[in-house]
């Protein structure tokens, strides 16, 4: 699975704003877009972190839900 699918999934799930609400980072929340984000994600080890934890909490919550 690549970043930008997880991102992408996240996205889909949570839109932009609930994403923003859920990880605190600039990109997420100022004029947000895939690309700007995957660059920081990428450069930030512990932003890539938050994201990819926040992607496994989805799967499980969705998983559970049926």
């Amino acid at each position: 699975m690549t970043l930008e699918a997880i991102l992408t999934a996240l996205v889909a799930h949570y839109g932009w704003p609930g994403l923003g609400e859920r990880i605190a980072v600039r990109c997420f929340t100022h004029d947000p877009s895939i690309t700007s984000s995957l660059k920081f994600l990428r450069k930030t080890p512990w932003a890539r972190d938050k994201v990819e934890g926040l992607y496994l909490f989805m799967l499980r919550e969705q998983r559970r839900q049926g």
